[in-house]
Formats: C-alpha cells, structure tokens, sequence
C-alpha cells in the first residue's frame, strides 16, 4: 500500500515534470528495492546482540547439536527471529551471609559459625551452560537464596568431620575442606566460589572459651617462667660481677704482700667462690621448684577446669556419662597430684645433692689450702736447697769437663806434636840411610860400622850407667897412637882407616868386659895363653 501510494505520488510528480510513465515506473522500482535494502540492514543491526563485559549472552532455542543453549563471554552474535531467543547473566558478585548456629561438631559439640560467602557465575564453559540452564530468567534474590542453602548444607557437613580442636586450631584445613566441598556444589548451579570469610567460631557449651582461657594461661606461665629465668641470668651476672671483682682485688692486694698474706687471700677467694657457687645452686634449686609447682598448679587449674566443663557436657547428654567423666577427672588430678609430689621430692633431692656438693667442695678447698701451705713452708726451702746444690753441682761439673777438656786437647796437641817430630825425625833418618845406602852401595859392609860408630856414644852411656857403681880395679886408656893430621904426611882417610884399627882391640875388651857381643864387621881379637895381653900402642896401666 505504501509502494502504491508511493509510485502514484511520482507518477504526478513525473506529470508535473513532464517525465514519461516509463520513467516514472522505473524510478519507483528502484526506490522500492532501495527501501528493501535498508529494512533489511535494519533488522540485521537489530538482531545482531553483543556481550558486554560483565554478562553472560544466552541464545537459547534452535541453536544446533544437543546444546539447550548458546554462552557467550564477550563478543557478539546473530539472533535468528523466530528460531532463536537471547538474554543475559550478570557476572556481578553476590555476598551471601551465612548466620550458621548449633552445627553439630565430629565430638558432638554444637557450634556457631557465621560466614560470609563472595559467589559469582563463573566464565568456565561448562559452568556458564550450568548457570544458563538452572539460573536463566532467575532474580538475584533467588539465586542468593539457592546458593544459600547450598552452603549451609555443606558448611554443616564439613564441620560434622572434624573436632573441636581441628576446627579451632587447624583453621587452614578447615577452610580448605569449604573451599572444596561448597565449590564443587555450587559449580552444578553455574556458580564459582570467590571469597570465603570465617567471621567467629563459638559453641554453647563454652568449650572453644575455655581451651582460649587455657591457650592464655599456658602463655601467661611461660612469660612468668621466661621472667623469672631472666632474673635468674641478671642475678647469676651479677654475682659472676661480684665474684670477679673480689677475685681482682684480692688478686691486686695479694700482689704487694708474700708468705701468709697470700694464703689468706687464696683463702678469701676459695671461701667467697664456694658461697657464691653454693648460693646459685639454692637459688637454681628454689626458682626450678617455684617453676615446677607453678606449671603444676597451671596443670591442675586447667584439668580442674576441662574436667567441670567436661562434667557439664556430660550431664547435659546423660546422667551415667557424667559420672564417668567426674572419675576420670578425679583420676587426672590425682595423677597431676603424684606428679606434682614426685617433681617436689625430686627438687628436694637436687637441693641436697647441691648441698653435700657445696660441703665436698669446700673439704676440697681446705685440703689444697693445706697442702699450699705446707709447701710453702716445709717443701719451698728445701726445695729452694735441693735447687741450689744441684745448679753449684752442674757448674762444678761443667767446670770440671771444661778443664778435662782442655787437658785433653792439650795432651792431644802434645802428641800430635810428638809424633809430627819423630814423624819427621823418622823422616829424616830414612833419608839419611837411604844417602848412607847410595853412598856404601859400593862397600855394603861399611854402613853397619857407620851406624855403629853413630851409636857408639849411647853404647858408652850405658856401658858407664853398667859400671857405675861396680868397684874398679883396672883402668885402661888408649888412643890412636898417631901423630896429628899432617904431621906424618898421612891423608885423612889413611889417618882415619889406622886409628880406628888400633882402636878395635880396645873396644873389643871393652865389650869383652861389658858382656857385649860385638858385631863380626868389627873383626875378633885373637886370644893369647900367655898371663897378660900385650899392651896396645900408646897405651898405659894405671
């Protein structure tokens, strides 16, 4: 209708511009398509739909395969009318406050865990199809309150596995078990887990107060006991001070006096260390004691304690129960009882052993002062003496060695020397018999006269050391009976050849009363029968 009316109004126009119908009809053909095309355009733009950031785009309706419907995160997409439908999930994250009361614990007790959970439709491929399909068309309120019961379901099961104790304690596993169980529930609605966020945990019976009352005494007794090591360590530094302050000034006024003064001291200073020493052991022993009935009287408090709540527990679920558990606490504390009566006997034991420790020492003390002081007195100058006579006898020693030292190597040079000169004599003579050889090579019978004749002064020595306390009778005197050299017109060898020849006879008698045997080279005096020799020349009796 609205092409008619359209091509009328050209058709007109054309008649009032003077254009053929021809014309005219064209022009309203190619308007028409023209007004087709951009209907067409316009539709397109309108159903084609993009996501946005923070939503889901569903299309649901005939959108091939088994799939119910079509998720998208970002981008966009063409909705085909008729056949397909579209519409959005919020990615937005919904806060759901979880007031949970009286969920019952592994020990049966029941507590009280307010949460606060952060969920949101996850961007997972299967868990948009999971939301598209159970959430679609759903208001937030709707989908906070399935969400809710959901956790609620699983926050009451977790907690049904685990203790008391656990759930306080081991806050790490419990959230790891929610984080668990609840994402994998609520990942069937679409649903992922942000944020979990533990508010407080209580119960009815004030068991989770008492074991924080519990936690807080056990810290307030290790303070204490940390206090009191820390007064125990400042009053053992001060002592040590004290104790090493006497030391050095005894130790400086021992320094200018000798004999007793210094015994006293040492005395001073063994009596003042074992005081100190005995004193640290009481106080050690009293502050251990103090400590030790302390931390019983902590563990008393607290069993006294754990077994009332105990005990209240158990009325509050049987009568019988109850009973079982007064007898069992009664049984602690008599067990924390013995306990607390074996540690007192055992610190009393301490403090005598450090007592009787503290006497021996001091017995020891005494005993060395004793001994110090005989040695001083009775040991010291004998020793003193002892030391003296040995080092004047090491220097007496030495001085003797130093002497026999030098005596010997005098002795030594002496005979060196000795035997360096009868070396040389030996030398000498050698050498003169080897020349006395060369020189009676031609006569042999000439060197035994030669060495003779050199001896002969030796003879006569011994020959008068013979007779010299012999009484003599006869005394015969001889000479050669020549006349001086030259006189005769003799040469010297001649003159020297016939005095030793009229000199034989007279040494063979000289031998001949000496009992000598003379050697052949000297010839033989022939023995005359008559009664007295015949007189040599130039010879004399007196």
């Amino acid at each position: 209708m609205g092409i008619s009316t359209q091509s009328m109004a050209l058709t007109l126009a054309a008649e009032g511009d003077g254009l053929s119908p021809q014309a005219v009809w064209y022009m309203g053909i190619i308007g028409a398509v023209i007004l087709v095309i951009l209907f067409a355009l316009a539709f397109v733009v309108r159903q084609y739909k993009r996501c946005p950031s923070n939503r889901v785009l569903v299309i649901y309706g005939k959108v091939g395969g088994a799939k119910a419907a079509k998720c998208m995160h970002g981008g966009g997409a063409f909705v085909v009318p008729l056949i397909q439908d579209y519409a959005f999930l919020s990615l937005d994250p919904m806060v759901i406050e979880i007031p949970l009361q009286g969920a019952l614990s592994q020990n049966n007790i029941r507590v009280n865990v307010p949460a606060t959970f952060t969920v949101g439709i996850s961007t997972d491929p299967v868990l948009m199809n999971n939301a598209a399909e159970r959430l679609l068309g759903l208001r937030e309120d709707q989908i906070r309150e399935q969400a809710q019961d959901i956790i609620l379901g699983q926050l009451r099961l977790v907690i049904a596995t685990l203790t008391i104790e656990e759930i306080n304690k081991d806050r790490e596993k419990f959230m790891r078990l929610i984080n668990e169980n609840v994402a994998e529930e609520i990942n069937k609605i679409g649903l992922s887990l942000i944020n979990v966020n533990i508010r407080d945990i209580t119960d009815e019976s004030g068991y989770i107060e008492a074991i924080g009352k519990r936690a807080a005494a056990e810290a307030i007794n290790r303070a204490k006991v940390d206090v009191a090591q820390q007064e125990r360590d400042g009053q053992t530094g001060e002592a040590i001070a004290v104790r090493e302050k006497t030391v050095k000034v005894a130790a400086e006024t021992a320094a200018a006096v000798e004999g007793q003064k210094q015994a006293e001291q040492r005395q001073r200073v063994a009596v003042a260390a074992l005081e100190t020493a005995a004193v640290q052991g009481e106080a050690q022993a009293r502050r251990e004691r103090e400590v030790t009935v302390a931390q019983r009287s902590a563990e008393t408090v607290a069993g006294q304690k754990a077994a009332e709540q105990e005990q209240r527990v158990k009325v509050a679920q049987a009568e019988a129960q109850a009973t079982t558990g007064e007898n069992e606490s009664r049984a602690k504390i008599a067990e924390s009882n013995a306990r607390l009566a074996e540690v007192q006997a055992e610190a009393r034991r301490r403090a005598e052993v450090a007592a009787a420790n503290a006497a021996e020492a001091v017995l020891v003390a005494q005993r060395q002062q004793e001994i110090a002081r005989l040695g001083k007195e009775e040991l010291a100058p004998q020793e003193i003496e002892k030391q003296r006579i040995e080092i004047a006898a090491d220097a007496e020693a030495g001085k003797l060695r130093r002497e026999a030292a030098g005596q010997a190597d005098a002795i030594l040079a002496r005979y060196k020397a000795e035997a360096e000169g009868v070396r040389k004599v030996l030398e000498a003579k050698a050498e003169g018999y080897r020349k006395l050889m060369e020189a009676c090579a031609a006569n042999p019978q000439v060197a035994p006269t030669l060495l003779l004749i050199e001896r002969l002064p030796e003879l006569v020595a011994e020959q008068v050391k013979a007779v010299q306390n012999l009484k003599i009778d006869k005394i015969t005197v001889w000479d050669s009976g020549s006349p001086k050299l030259g006189a005769g017109g003799k040469g010297a060898t001649a003159e020297f050849l016939s005095g030793l020849i009229g000199a034989l006879p007279p040494v063979h008698e000289l031998a001949r009363q000496a009992g000598i045997d003379l050697p052949g080279a000297l010839g033989k005096v022939r023995e005359d029968r008559t009664d007295e020799p015949p007189a040599p020349a130039g010879s004399k009796n007196a």
